[in-house]
């Protein structure tokens, strides 16, 4: 494993490790920015949803045309612009006072990251040795759970619930990040030479191909509702973890259910691997599915703290079951010319990011923080209908052979 890693490409290494910290420094505010609006600036739950939810909501777009640009005017300039603004964006957080300001500043943290993480995912996709990608993929993915376990807990010590200073810190990461990449990717360019000298793909043409495309509509389609589900972790749950009556610190619980979610990613992502691998992409990402519905059902159904974490650890499961094999699905059915543009449009499953924080508000609005059984049972529901389509993909994908072989 360590000489496979030291094999991988240092273009690769550079955003492994900066995903590590920019995450961790992001996992010290963003789990926080609704109990912070919420308590620091008295917003309603439903404005905390809106505000929540515009991110994912620009992602839907703005991924897929984040994707195509870097297809048409490499990886490497979309890469930089966008993290050079994103780290302006996490300084305007501990600037802003008004509502309008927040609903902005988290619209354009979702137009940065949607417009970085797809050129990133193919950057890494097209630099990467076929037998090496699930290693790196998995590499990626664990580095943005490392950070996520200890982000929260620094977060809650510095106080990101009542404190703009964890955005000024989050900031200068990300600005720091962004220097790393002004460095290492002139150094390495040969080794992106593919992808510069390639045809340019059109918005038109990209759109036709995806359009023509069953397979990943259906996949975009399910993933949306696996996303509404998986979305409540960072919007709804905090909220009623906040105002529930029978918890009697109800933030440090909620940051413990964070570490608890990134240390049982970090824990099992491994061992679910390497069973995903035996079967396929779609046949993990689908079982996470329904796994994450059941254990985001359990944390509103129970009022023991061992119970809620059991859930909780049930929903990370799924949730690795969903995540893990993301980046290798999309790498699998993506024609190698609109790598790009794939995993942008797979931004699209943002819609669920979206409107799940939504509809997690509306119905803490309506059925208060006295029925969590409801609450949770309805985002569940909503999140499971993602388990046949997916159902479906596979079947699909299954028709027209679209299987490969890869290693960990």
């Amino acid at each position: 494993m360590i000489e496979r890693f030291r094999s991988i490409n240092p273009v690769s290494k550079s955003i492994i490790f900066g995903t590590l910290f920019t995450r961790a420094a992001t996992f010290m505010t963003m789990p926080f920015l609704a109990i912070y609006l919420s308590k620091v600036h008295g917003i309603s739950p439903e404005m905390i949803g809106v505000i929540l939810g515009v991110s994912a909501l620009v992602r839907i777009f703005g991924s897929f045309i984040g994707g195509n640009l870097s297809d048409r005017y490499g990886r490497e300039n979309v890469m930089l612009i966008s993290i050079f603004v994103w780290a302006f964006v996490f300084l305007g957080f501990a600037l802003a006072t008004h509502v309008f300001m927040f609903f902005i500043l988290n619209a354009l943290n979702g137009l940065c990251s949607s417009f970085f993480e797809p050129s990133s995912r193919a950057l890494l996709s097209d630099v990467t040795k076929q037998k090496n990608k699930l290693l790196v993929f998995n590499l990626r993915y664990a580095a943005i759970n490392v950070g996520a376990a200890f982000g929260p807990l620094v977060g809650f010590l510095i106080g990101s619930s009542k404190s703009t200073i964890t955005f000024v810190i989050t900031a200068i990461v990300y600005l720091l990040y962004a220097i790393s990449l002004l460095y290492i990717l002139p150094k390495h360019r040969d080794s992106n030479k593919k992808i510069e000298v390639k045809e340019k793909v059109t918005m038109m043409k990209a759109l036709s191909a995806l359009r023509q495309d069953l397979v990943f509509l259906v996949a975009v389609i399910a993933f949306i509702f696996g996303v509404i589900g998986y979305s409540q972790f960072g919007s709804t749950m905090p909220q009623f973890f906040e105002n529930v009556t029978y918890f009697e610190n109800g933030v440090a619980l909620y940051t413990s259910l964070i570490i608890l979610n990134a240390i049982t990613v970090l824990v099992v992502q491994y061992p679910v691997t390497r069973i995903g691998k035996k079967f396929s992409p779609i046949i993990s990402i689908m079982l996470g599915t329904l796994t994450t519905s059941i254990g985001l059902f359990g944390v509103g159904l129970f009022e023991s703290i061992f119970l809620i974490g059991l859930s909780m650890i049930i929903f990370t499961i799924g949730e690795v079951m969903m995540f893990t094999m993301y980046d290798l699905f999309v790498d699998q059915i993506a024609d190698p010319s609109m790598k790009g543009t794939y995993f942008g449009a797979m931004g699209f499953t943002s819609l669920g990011g979206s409107v799940g924080p939504f509809i997690g508000g509306v119905l803490l609005g309506a059925f208060g923080y006295g029925a969590p059984e409801i609450v949770f049972g309805i985002l569940a529901l909503i999140s499971a209908i993602g388990f046949p389509l997916f159902l479906y993909v596979n079947m699909l994908m299954k028709k027209t052979k679209r299987n490969l072989d890869y290693s960990l």
